[in-house]
C-alpha cells in the first residue's frame, strides 16, 4: 500500500516523469520479437552460487521453455489462430529463488532494456501483459502482490503453482492456472488415505506456500475423516543437514507406517539422500502431483525407500511435434559433455543427436505438467483471437494490446486441446480438477507387495466399540464388547430386533408363549384332558350309583355341581396355552376365576352341611334346618355372583390384552397375556385364596368326626393340597421367566383341580366298585347313628 501511495504521489507530482535505471538490466536467456510479446519465467538452472546461476541444469524446467517456443511458433504457423499476429516471447530464467524470480518478473513488467536510451518515461508501459509461469506458488504469490501493488496491468498463467491460495479472486485477480488447485489435491489425497483404512499417519511438507497450505487442507480433511496424524516435519532445499537428520530420526521412531508428503520434489530430494543411508524402508508412501510422478525421482536406487508410493498426478498427456532448437548452448554441451569451445578436451560439433539422449529434455513420454505449459499459451492465444480488433488487422491488435490485456477474454476462454482435453476456467481462474492415481511398482517379475497396515490400534471387530485411550489421541483405543441386542460398533437394534451372530444386522427377535406344538404345552394338555376325562368318569360312576348311601351321604346334589366345576376348572387350563389373543387373554383369568369360585363354594357348603350336622346339640335341632339343600344351592350361587361381578367388572374397565415384552428377555419376544388391572386380578385371586382358607379352616375342625364318615378327613386333605398349591404358586409365578410364568399357572390349576378330584371323589369311588358291602346305611352310620341318617336322608 505504501509503495502504491509513492507511485500516485509521483504521478501527481509530474505528468510525465523520467525514470532512470539504477542498474544494468537483465537480458532474457531465451528471447524473439513479435507483434504481441510473451514473458516466461522458469527455473532453467536449480541453484546458484554469488547470484549467478551454475551449470546445474533443470532439464525438465528446459523442457517447460522449449515447450512455450514450441507452442508459439505453431502458433505462428497457422492461419484459424491470429492470423495477422506474430506472437514472440521473453523467457527468464528463476534459477529456483523467489529473489531472482521477481527480478525477471520485474523486468518483464518494466519493460526495461526495451528503450533506446537509459531514460525513458515511468508512464511508458511494458510491451508484455502475460507471462507464463513461475513453476513454484510462493514465487508467484510474490509477483502477483508486486503486480497488485504496483498498479501494473499484467496477468499470469501458471502452469505449476497448485496452492489454493492464488485461488482468492480479491487478492490475484489477475491470475490464471492450467493446474489445478491444491484445494481438490489435498481433499482428495484424504479421501485416498482413509479409502486404505490408514488412519494413523506422518505427514511431510515443504516450507513454503504450496507446502503449507496443501498440508493445512489435508490435515483438516482427514481429521475430518479419523485420521490422526503422529507427525508433521517441514523440510526445505536450504535446511542444514541437521534438521533433515532430526527428521529421519523422527520417521524412524514414529510408529505409524504411512507419511504422506506435501513437498517439491527438489526438497525431498535431500531427505531422500539420508534415508537412503540410513536404509529406511518399509513404510509407505501418499505423495502430492510435485513428486510422486516425477521421473528424476522415481529411479532405481529411490524406489527401496518409496515403492508401492501412491498419490494423484496430472492427466498425462502427448504434444505433436518435437521442438528443437539448437541455439540452446548451455544445454546442449551439458546433455552431450563437450564444449562450443575449442579448450575443452570434447569439442561439440552441433551435429550430436538427441535420440542418444535419456534425460527429463528428451523424455516426451512424460509430459503432465510440460502439457500445462503448452495450454497455457494457446490459452493467450485463444483469448487474442477473440479480440474483435485482432480480427481486422494488425495495426489495431497491436495497438490494443499496448493498452491491456483483456482479462474478460481469459476469463471466457473454452477450447479443445489435441487430446480432447477442454481449456477453460472458473471464476477463480482455475481449470477443472482431473486427476490419475499414479503407484509405484517394480514390473520385473510382476510381483507385488501388499501394501502395509498404519494404525495406531487394529479397527474393532463387529459386536465391540472404541474406547478411548486415556492421553492418547482418538486413533489410539480399546475394544470394548456391545451389550445385548447391539450389532456393527454398538448400534443398537429396535426393541422388536435382536443382533444375529456375527454381530453385523438386526433381525427379529422370536416370538416365544406356551405353544400347543412343544413338549411342555403338549403334556399340560394332557393332564387337562385327563382330569376332565377322569371328573367325567366319576361324574358317571356317581350317576349311576346315585342312590347308594355313600353317594346321597356326601350330598348328591353339589357332588354333582363340585364334579362340574372341576370339570371346567381342567379345560379352563387349556385358555393358557396357545398364542394370547384378545379374546384368550379375558377368558383365561376369569374364567379361572369363577370356575375355582364355584368349586370351592360347593366345597365349602359340603363343610358347612357335615360340621353343622355333627356339631349340633340335638339331631332335631332347628339349626340343621338353617342350611337345607335350598340354603346350600343359595350359598354357592352367592359365592359365585360375587365372583362373577368382579370379573365383569375387571373386563369392562381394564380388561386384560395381549402384548409383546420386549424387556424381560433381550434375544425373545414374550407373548403374554397383560392383566389389564394387576388390583382386580389379586382381587379375583384373594377371594379365592379367602373361601379356601375359610373351607380349609371348617374342615380342619371337623377332622375329628367319626371314623366310617369321613366326609371331613377328605374334605380336609383335599384343601390342603389346594392351599399348599397355591402357596407356593405365588414365588413360583414371580420367578418364572417367559412362557414359563403361564406353564406355572397351569400347572397349580391343575394340580389344585386333581387334589379337590382324587381327596375328596376317589374314595368314595373306590368303596362304590370295589368295597360294596361298605356302602350301605349301617356300615355309613355305625357311631352317632341319628345325625348320620339325619345327614344321609336329608341329602338322599
Amino acid at each position: 500500500m505504501l509503495l502504491r501511495v509513492i507511485v500516485l504521489a509521483l504521478s501527481v507530482w509530474s505528468e510525465d516523469p523520467v525514470c532512470k535505471l539504477w542498474g544494468k538490466p537483465d537480458i532474457p536467456l531465451l528471447s524473439k520479437s513479435g507483434d504481441f510479446m510473451l514473458g516466461g519465467i522458469f527455473t532453467l538452472h536449480n541453484n546458484i552460487i554469488a547470484s549467478k546461476p551454475t551449470l546445474n541444469l533443470n532439464y525438465k524446467e528446459y523442457q517447460f521453455a522449449e515447450t512455450m517456443i514450441f507452442a508459439i511458433e505453431q502458433i505462428n504457423n497457422r492461419t484459424d489462430i491470429l492470423p495477422n499476429v506474430l506472437l514472440g516471447y521473453k523467457i527468464y530464467d528463476a534459477c529456483g529463488t523467489i529473489s531472482l524470480a521477481i527480478k525477471a518478473a520485474m523486468a518483464l513488467m518494466s519493460g526495461a532494456g526495451e528503450a533506446q536510451s537509459s531514460t525513458l518515461p515511468c508512464s511508458q508501459q511494458s510491451s508484455i501483459h502475460t507471462i507464463i509461469g513461475h513453476s513454484a506458488s510462493s514465487p508467484t504469490i510474490v509477483f502477483m502482490y508486486c503486480v497488485e501493488l504496483c498498479i501494473f496491468s499484467f496477468s499470469q498463467i501458471s502452469h505449476f503453482a497448485t496452492c489454493a491460495c492464488l485461488s482468492n479472486r480479491k487478492e490475484f485477480p489477475t491470475f490464471f492456472r492450467t493446474i489445478p488447485s491444491d484445494y481438490y489435491q489435498s481433499r482428495a489425497l484424504a479421501q485416498l488415505v482413509k479409502h486404505f483404512g490408514w488412519t494413523w499417519v506422518g505427514t511431510i511438507r515443504s516450507d513454503n506456500d504450496y507446502g503449507n497450505s496443501g498440508m493445512a487442507t489435508f490435515i483438516e480433511v482427514a481429521q475430518k475423516e479419523g485420521i490422526c496424524i503422529e507427525y508433521s516435519e517441514v523440510i526445505y532445499r536450504t535446511n542444514p543437514r541437521e534438521k533433515f537428520l532430526k527428521t529421519v530420526d523422527v520417521i524412524k521412531m514414529a510408529s505409524s507406517k504411512t507419511i504422506v508428503a506435501f513437498a517439491i520434489f527438489i526438497d525431498l530430494e535431500f531427505l531422500m539422500k539420508e534415508l537412503l543411508l540410513q536404509n529406511v524402508t518399509g513404510l509407505q508412501w501418499v505423495g502430492s502431483e510435485s513428486w510422486v510422478s516425477a521421473k528424476n525421482v522415481a529411479t532405481k536406487e529411490n524406489y527401496r525407500i518409496f515403492k508401492g508410493a501412491i498419490g494423484f498426478s496430472l492427466a498425462n498427456a502427448a504434444i505433436p511435434g518435437t521442438p528443437g532448437n539448437a541455439g540452446l548452448i548451455k544445454l546442449w554441451e551439458d546433455m552431450f559433455d563437450c564444449s562450443f569451445n575449442t579448450s575443452h578436451s570434447k569439442t561439440c560439433t552441433g551435429l550430436e543427436n538427441l535420440q542418444q539422449i535419456n534425460n527429463l529434455y528428451t523424455d516426451v513420454s512424460e509430459l503432465r505438467i510440460t502439457y500445462n505449459v503448452y495450454k497455457a499459451v494457446y490459452a493467450v492465444a485463444h483469448a487474442l483471437h477473440d479480440l474483435p480488433s485482432c480480427q481486422d488487422n494488425q495495426e489495431s491488435c497491436m495497438a490494443k494490446q499496448k493498452d491491456i490485456l483483456p482479462l474478460q477474454y481469459l476469463k471466457k476462454v473454452n477450447f479443445s486441446a489435441n487430446n480432447g482435453d477442454y481449456v477453460n476456467f472458473d471464476i477463480n481462474g482455475d481449470p477443472p480438477a482431473r486427476y490419475e492415481l499414479v503407484n509405484w511398482q517394480l514390473s520385473v517379475n510382476g510381483i507385488i507387495e501388499f501394501i502395509p497396515k498404519s494404525v495406531c490400534s487394529e479397527s474393532c471387530r463387529l459386536g465391540t466399540r472404541k474406547a478411548t485411550q486415556k492421553g492418547k489421541p482418538v486413533c489410539c483405543f480399546d475394544c470394548l464388547p456391545c451389550a445385548e441386542g447391539e450389532i456393527i460398533h454398538c448400534l443398537k437394534c429396535p426393541l422388536e430386533y435382536r443382533a444375529n451372530e456375527e454381530k453385523d444386522q438386526c433381525i427379529l427377535k422370536d416370538i416365544e408363549f406356551l405353544s400347543y406344538d412343544e413338549i411342555m404345552g403338549m403334556m399340560l394338555v394332557i393332564f387337562a384332558l385327563l382330569g376332565a376325562s377322569l371328573t367325567s368318569v366319576v361324574t358317571v360312576v356317581f350317576f349311576k350309583f346315585r342312590d347308594t348311601p355313600i353317594v346321597k351321604a356326601n350330598n348328591s346334589e353339589l357332588s354333582f355341581l363340585l364334579l362340574f366345576s372341576l370339570t371346567l376348572c381342567f379345560l379352563c387350563s387349556l385358555t393358557f396355552i396357545g398364542e394370547p389373543t384378545q379374546w384368550s387373554c379375558m377368558l383365561r383369568h376369569t374364567a379361572f376365576g369363577i370356575t375355582f369360585v364355584l368349586c370351592i363354594s360347593c366345597v365349602l357348603g359340603k363343610t358347612i352341611v357335615v360340621l353343622m350336622a355333627f356339631r349340633a346339640t340335638m339331631p332335631g335341632s332347628n339349626i340343621m334346618k338353617c342350611f337345607g339343600p335350598t340354603q346350600q344351592r343359595l350359598s354357592v350361587l352367592t359365592f359365585t355372583l360375587i365372583q362373577t361381578l368382579i370379573c365383569i367388572i375387571w373386563l369392562v374397565k381394564y380388561p386384560p390384552f395381549p402384548q409383546k415384552n420386549v424387556n424381560s428377555n433381550k434375544e425373545i419376544i414374550i407373548l403374554e397375556c397383560e392383566m389389564g388391572s394387576t388390583v382386580a386380578f389379586y382381587i379375583v385371586l384373594g377371594y379365592i385364596g379367602l373361601l379356601s382358607v375359610m373351607c380349609f379352616v371348617l374342615a380342619f375342625l371337623a377332622r375329628k368326626l367319626p371314623d366310617n364318615f369321613n366326609e371331613a378327613k377328605f374334605i380336609t386333605f383335599s384343601m390342603l393340597v389346594f392351599c399348599s398349591v397355591w402357596i407356593t404358586f405365588i414365588p413360583s409365578y414371580i420367578s418364572s421367566p417367559g412362557k414359563y410364568t403361564v406353564a406355572v399357572e397351569v400347572f397349580a390349576i391343575l394340580a389344585s383341580s386333581f387334589g379337590l378330584l382324587l381327596c375328596i371323589f376317589i374314595p368314595k369311588c373306590y368303596i362304590i366298585l370295589l368295597k360294596p358291602d361298605k356302602n350301605s346305611k349301617k356300615h355309613l352310620m355305625g357311631k352317632v347313628q341319628a345325625k348320620s341318617k339325619y345327614i344321609i336322608e336329608n341329602n338322599a
